[in-house]
């Protein structure tokens, strides 16, 4: 039983710690994984207004969850307060299956984000993982006399507070200066234009459809193969999934650039042969100061060469901003809130591109040291 329990131990604390690591290179990811499942759970009238005011506060919840994911992977391997360990191991679980068992069983969430971007799992993958991870917990709850410290508690106190601390800073710099190891469909060398089409082996979702119609009173519902003649009034179409298809989403979807009166412009600026610039703004509201002036300098110097895009989501408060600052840019684009939150893991983030291929990119913690 020792032997069993200390693999348990070490398996569960190693999975833990690269679970959290993985997730730590890009907390913002996570953040908004987390705010899906606010949403979900308030639009099916789960507490609505307690899912609303935590989706306000994702990102710390998130920098919180990475941080306990790996504190308590390294202090379940060292055998550092053991009790409280695996007790805080128990009701991580106990929450992740809850929350896998909900992506798996609802379908309104397509994957739960446990490896973040950098490992996707199948709903079934995940869920059958922490079944195991849960049953493993309980196990080394039952049995946490086999549990001992590794060396002595002060050394191990001591490594636990630093990879808090370790973990935390990663974090931190993620978004300052974008992940060190970046997992997203926008990576440099990727070709944006590609990922926007549908994978070639792609199962698309199958649904019945009813179709309901009224004439003099009477309400009837009808299939797609069987509708009445034109005497009947059309008054609702309702469909039902049948069977769910897999890999029918393209790794870049929502990715339509538009000007500022409506015109959809994606391949006109994505095909143009030469090379050029994209900065993505999120929002307005705390850009680093000393961050857009050097962004300013680079602007201008490089005013004459080559092509700038703004590209937003909300381009009155961003046009503002660059008018109060006297950036120069070529166009202000407009695109879809969610996609920028993909492309900018820091606001704001800036591509350099060739055609539709990124080249590099920056996050506003490097914007001092831009090309010239």
């Amino acid at each position: 039983m020792k032997v069993l329990v200390n693999v348990a131990r070490y398996f569960t604390g190693a999975l833990f710690i690269f679970s959290g690591c993985v997730k730590a290179i890009d907390p913002l990811g996570l953040a908004y994984k987390m705010q899906e499942f606010f949403e979900a759970f308030a639009n099916d009238g789960f507490l609505p207004s307690p899912m609303q005011w935590l989706n306000n506060y994702a990102l710390g919840f998130s920098i919180v969850m990475i941080t306990l994911e790996v504190v308590v992977g390294v202090a379940l391997m060292l055998g550092w307060r053991k009790k409280l360990t695996v007790i805080l191991l128990l009701l991580l679980m106990i929450l992740f299956t809850v929350l896998t068992s909900y992506v798996l069983f609802s379908g309104k969430i397509r994957a739960c984000g446990c490896f973040g971007d950098c490992i996707p799992l199948t709903p079934e993958q995940t869920f059958g993982k922490d079944i195991l991870l849960l049953a493993l917990s309980l196990l080394l709850l039952f049995r946490l006399k086999y549990i001992h410290p590794v060396t002595r508690p002060l050394l191990i106190s001591m490594i636990v507070l630093i990879a808090a601390a370790l973990t935390v800073y990663i974090q931190f710099r993620s978004m300052k200066h974008l992940p060190v190891v970046d997992c997203l469909p926008f990576k440099p060398g990727n070709h944006i234009l590609d990922l926007r089409k549908m994978p070639a082996n792609a199962i698309p979702d199958e649904f019945d459809y009813e179709f309901i119609y009224q004439k003099e009173g009477q309400v009837k519902t009808f299939k797609a193969d069987d509708l009445p003649d034109e005497t009947w009034e059309f008054v609702d179409r309702k469909q039902k999934l049948i069977k769910k298809g897999s890999n029918n989403v393209p790794l870049i979807n929502d990715y339509n650039l538009t000007t500022q009166d409506g015109t959809e412009v994606t391949d006109s600026v994505l095909n143009q042969p030469n090379e050029y610039y994209m900065l993505y703004v999120r929002y307005t509201d705390g850009l680093n100061e000393a961050a857009m002036r050097s962004f300013k300098d680079f602007a201008v110097r490089n005013s004459n060469a080559q092509k700038l895009y703004v590209v937003v989501s909300q381009p009155a408060a961003v046009t503002a901003y660059f008018q109060k600052m006297n950036i120069p840019y070529h166009k202000m684009l407009t695109l879809d809130a969610t996609a920028i939150k993909t492309a900018a893991r820091s606001n704001p983030t800036l591509y350099k591109m060739k055609g539709p291929v990124v080249q590099k990119k920056w996050g506003w913690g490097d914007f001092s040291r831009l090309p010239d």
